[in-house]
């Protein structure tokens, strides 16, 4: 199933209204749609080049407005939240989540969480539909959310735009490992302000 979505996106990439696709592509999937946008976004920039800055711009706002369709679905379709949970893995884990975030350094846990979610390959949907569960403040999460997509979304548009089909050979082989380190490492340079900022309170 998955390499059959797989292929369809690769299609809708090369299709004469392959922008439409793409918002639809990057909405649903940061609610239940298993397939990233990545997967148009680097064949449509390296075909469009002139539209690279329209391409990350479509792909993080329709990605954003699903992402905030995830949490809609985590505060109000319980159970049809907890199943897409459940699909992904991550259902068991909903109570220590909801735990953890009883006290400040869950929040700002959960932050970093949150920010991984949307600039690594974790499942984003997981945690937006997590995010209204647990009622996460959703204006933060829209800050996080444009944050981290926008920061995702743009590097791949860049470096697809900047290197082409070399980039493509390079995502197809590392790009989930470097993405993650380099979201890791946003992460702990943030964690380390963080701390020295409350260190000096």
């Amino acid at each position: 199933m998955f390499n059959s979505l797989y292929k369809k996106c690769l299609d809708l990439a090369a299709h004469k209204s392959s922008k439409y696709y793409l918002a639809i592509v990057s909405f649903v999937e940061s609610s239940f749609f298993p397939i990233p946008p990545d997967v148009m976004v680097i064949p449509m920039v390296i075909s469009k080049k002139n539209d690279f800055i329209k391409i990350f711009l479509i792909t993080t706002i329709s990605s954003v407005l699903g992402g905030i369709l995830g949490y809609l679905i985590g505060v109000f379709f319980f159970d049809f939240g907890t199943q897409i949970m459940s699909f992904y893995g991550y259902e068991d884990k909903l109570i220590d989540i909801k735990n953890n975030l009883l006290n400040s350094d869950g929040f700002y846990a959960w932050l970093g969480i949150l920010f991984l979610a949307g600039f690594t390959p974790l499942p984003y949907k997981v945690f937006t539909i997590t995010s209204g569960l647990i009622g996460f403040n959703l204006f933060i999460f829209i800050l996080i959310s444009l944050i981290s997509r926008g920061l995702r979304f743009f590097m791949v548009a860049f470096l697809s735009y900047k290197f082409g089909d070399l980039f493509t050979k390079f995502m197809d082989k590392h790009g989930s490992k470097w993405f993650t380190i380099l979201g890791i490492l946003i992460v702990v340079i943030a964690i380390i302000i963080y701390l020295i900022l409350k260190s000096n309170v």
